[in-house]
Protein backbone atom coordinates (compact mmCIF):
# COMPACT_ATOMS: atom_id res chain seq x y z
CA UNK A 1 0.00 0.00 0.00
CA UNK A 2 1.39 3.53 -0.99
CA UNK A 3 1.48 6.25 1.49
CA UNK A 4 -1.21 7.90 -0.06
CA UNK A 5 -3.66 5.39 0.28
CA UNK A 6 -2.55 4.83 3.79
CA UNK A 7 -3.23 8.33 4.80
CA UNK A 8 -6.58 8.25 2.73
CA UNK A 9 -7.30 4.59 4.68
CA UNK A 10 -6.39 6.52 8.29
CA UNK A 11 -8.76 9.48 7.49
CA UNK A 12 -11.32 6.97 6.36
CA UNK A 13 -10.68 5.56 10.21
CA UNK A 14 -10.55 8.40 12.16
CA UNK A 15 -13.77 10.06 10.78
CA UNK A 16 -15.24 7.07 11.61
CA UNK A 17 -14.62 7.24 14.99
CA UNK A 18 -15.54 10.84 15.16
CA UNK A 19 -18.84 9.75 13.33
CA UNK A 20 -19.34 7.02 16.01
CA UNK A 21 -18.25 8.86 19.47
CA UNK A 22 -20.80 12.02 18.40
CA UNK A 23 -23.82 9.55 17.46
CA UNK A 24 -23.03 8.11 21.00
CA UNK A 25 -22.86 11.61 22.60
CA UNK A 26 -25.76 12.93 20.79
CA UNK A 27 -27.75 9.88 22.35
CA UNK A 28 -26.43 9.92 25.50
CA UNK A 29 -27.31 14.22 25.92
CA UNK A 30 -28.81 15.32 22.77
CA UNK A 31 -27.23 17.94 20.61
CA UNK A 32 -27.48 21.10 22.83
CA UNK A 33 -25.12 19.28 25.63
CA UNK A 34 -22.89 17.52 23.27
CA UNK A 35 -19.63 19.59 22.58
CA UNK A 36 -17.19 19.34 19.84
CA UNK A 37 -14.53 18.72 22.69
CA UNK A 38 -16.86 15.73 24.44
CA UNK A 39 -16.96 14.40 21.08
CA UNK A 40 -13.44 14.67 20.08
CA UNK A 41 -12.70 13.10 23.63
CA UNK A 42 -14.67 10.43 23.06
CA UNK A 43 -12.77 9.78 19.79
CA UNK A 44 -9.36 9.97 21.14
CA UNK A 45 -8.93 13.01 19.04
CA UNK A 46 -8.20 16.82 18.95
CA UNK A 47 -11.51 19.13 18.69
CA UNK A 48 -9.49 20.98 15.51
CA UNK A 49 -9.62 17.65 13.94
CA UNK A 50 -13.12 17.02 14.53
CA UNK A 51 -13.53 20.67 13.26
CA UNK A 52 -11.46 20.33 10.04
CA UNK A 53 -13.49 17.11 9.05
CA UNK A 54 -17.12 18.45 9.64
CA UNK A 55 -16.74 22.21 10.09
CA UNK A 56 -19.34 22.40 12.67
CA UNK A 57 -21.51 20.70 15.20
CA UNK A 58 -24.31 21.07 12.88
CA UNK A 59 -22.67 19.23 9.99
CA UNK A 60 -21.32 16.78 12.34
CA UNK A 61 -24.97 16.31 13.59
CA UNK A 62 -26.47 15.97 9.92
CA UNK A 63 -24.11 13.42 8.87
CA UNK A 64 -24.60 11.16 11.86
CA UNK A 65 -28.17 11.49 11.53
CA UNK A 66 -28.56 10.84 7.80
CA UNK A 67 -26.06 7.69 8.02
CA UNK A 68 -28.82 4.92 7.98
CA UNK A 69 -30.61 4.20 4.54
CA UNK A 70 -34.42 4.49 4.89
CA UNK A 71 -36.22 1.10 5.07
CA UNK A 72 -38.82 0.36 2.32
CA UNK A 73 -41.91 -1.42 2.95
CA UNK A 74 -44.55 -3.39 0.13
CA UNK A 75 -46.33 -6.07 -0.55
CA UNK A 76 -49.81 -7.00 1.01
CA UNK A 77 -50.76 -5.98 4.89
CA UNK A 78 -49.71 -9.10 6.24
CA UNK A 79 -45.62 -8.96 4.47
CA UNK A 80 -46.00 -5.42 5.35
CA UNK A 81 -46.93 -6.24 9.49
CA UNK A 82 -44.01 -8.58 9.24
CA UNK A 83 -41.44 -6.36 7.45
CA UNK A 84 -42.81 -3.29 10.44
CA UNK A 85 -41.89 -6.44 12.97
CA UNK A 86 -38.69 -8.06 11.54
CA UNK A 87 -37.42 -3.81 11.31
CA UNK A 88 -38.44 -3.01 15.05
CA UNK A 89 -36.92 -6.64 16.17
CA UNK A 90 -33.44 -5.82 14.67
CA UNK A 91 -33.86 -1.84 16.25
CA UNK A 92 -34.52 -3.49 19.40
CA UNK A 93 -31.41 -5.86 19.45
CA UNK A 94 -29.00 -3.33 18.26
CA UNK A 95 -29.41 0.23 19.44
CA UNK A 96 -29.99 2.53 16.49
CA UNK A 97 -27.47 5.15 17.55
CA UNK A 98 -28.53 7.64 14.38
CA UNK A 99 -32.15 7.29 15.27
CA UNK A 100 -31.56 7.83 18.61
CA UNK A 101 -29.66 10.50 18.20
CA UNK A 102 -32.11 12.26 16.25
CA UNK A 103 -35.07 11.20 18.57
CA UNK A 104 -32.95 12.61 21.89
CA UNK A 105 -32.54 15.52 20.59
CA UNK A 106 -36.02 16.46 18.53
CA UNK A 107 -37.48 18.44 20.93
CA UNK A 108 -34.56 20.89 21.66
CA UNK A 109 -33.18 21.09 18.21
CA UNK A 110 -35.11 22.08 15.30
CA UNK A 111 -33.30 19.78 12.37
CA UNK A 112 -33.65 16.86 14.42
CA UNK A 113 -37.31 17.90 15.07
CA UNK A 114 -37.53 18.08 11.36
CA UNK A 115 -35.64 15.00 10.28
CA UNK A 116 -38.23 13.01 12.82
CA UNK A 117 -41.39 14.87 11.19
CA UNK A 118 -39.93 14.04 7.51
CA UNK A 119 -38.62 10.51 8.01
CA UNK A 120 -42.12 9.46 10.14
CA UNK A 121 -44.23 11.14 7.05
CA UNK A 122 -42.56 8.68 4.43
CA UNK A 123 -42.65 5.62 7.12
CA UNK A 124 -46.55 6.40 7.72
CA UNK A 125 -47.03 6.70 3.92
CA UNK A 126 -45.33 3.28 3.20
CA UNK A 127 -47.58 1.66 5.74
CA UNK A 128 -50.45 3.53 4.90
CA UNK A 129 -50.16 2.23 1.36
CA UNK A 130 -50.61 -1.11 1.90
CA UNK A 131 -53.79 -0.85 4.27
CA UNK A 132 -56.98 -1.85 2.35
CA UNK A 133 -59.17 0.55 4.69
CA UNK A 134 -60.81 4.04 4.42
CA UNK A 135 -58.74 5.21 7.70
CA UNK A 136 -55.96 3.70 6.56
CA UNK A 137 -53.69 7.04 7.34
CA UNK A 138 -54.73 7.11 10.64
CA UNK A 139 -53.87 2.90 11.21
CA UNK A 140 -50.05 4.16 9.85
CA UNK A 141 -49.96 6.57 11.79
CA UNK A 142 -51.07 4.57 14.96
CA UNK A 143 -48.30 1.74 14.32
CA UNK A 144 -46.07 4.65 13.60
CA UNK A 145 -46.70 5.96 16.92
CA UNK A 146 -46.61 2.39 18.66
CA UNK A 147 -43.17 1.42 16.98
CA UNK A 148 -41.82 4.98 18.39
CA UNK A 149 -43.11 4.42 21.63
CA UNK A 150 -41.41 0.65 21.66
CA UNK A 151 -38.14 2.58 20.49
CA UNK A 152 -38.17 5.59 22.92
CA UNK A 153 -39.16 3.68 25.56
CA UNK A 154 -36.44 0.48 25.67
CA UNK A 155 -33.24 2.79 24.63
CA UNK A 156 -34.28 6.19 25.65
CA UNK A 157 -36.36 5.74 28.45
CA UNK A 158 -34.50 2.42 30.03
CA UNK A 159 -38.11 0.85 31.03
CA UNK A 160 -37.46 -2.04 33.17
CA UNK A 161 -40.63 -4.21 31.28
CA UNK A 162 -39.25 -3.12 28.07
CA UNK A 163 -35.32 -3.49 28.61
CA UNK A 164 -35.89 -6.80 30.49
CA UNK A 165 -37.74 -8.55 27.62
CA UNK A 166 -36.12 -10.03 24.58
CA UNK A 167 -37.00 -8.92 21.39
CA UNK A 168 -38.98 -12.04 20.47
CA UNK A 169 -41.22 -11.50 23.39
CA UNK A 170 -42.29 -8.24 22.50
CA UNK A 171 -42.51 -8.79 18.66
CA UNK A 172 -44.74 -11.69 19.94
CA UNK A 173 -47.05 -9.31 22.23
CA UNK A 174 -47.19 -6.87 19.17
CA UNK A 175 -47.95 -8.91 16.77
CA UNK A 176 -51.72 -9.36 16.44
CA UNK A 177 -51.79 -5.39 17.32
CA UNK A 178 -50.07 -4.44 13.93
CA UNK A 179 -51.83 -7.29 12.28
CA UNK A 180 -55.29 -5.22 13.52
CA UNK A 181 -54.10 -1.86 12.43
CA UNK A 182 -52.58 -3.26 9.08
CA UNK A 183 -55.85 -4.96 8.32
CA UNK A 184 -53.81 -8.02 8.02
CA UNK A 185 -56.01 -10.28 9.77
Amino acid sequence: MDAASSRAAQRRRTEARILDAAARLFVELGYERATIRGIAQQAGVDAGLVMHYFGSKQELFRRVTHASPAQVLSGPPEQVSEQILAMLADTLAHEPVQSLAVLRSMLTHPEAAQATQEGAARYRAQISRSIPAPDADARAALVSAIMLGVIVSRHLLKDDALTGASPQQIIDLLRPCLHFLTGAV
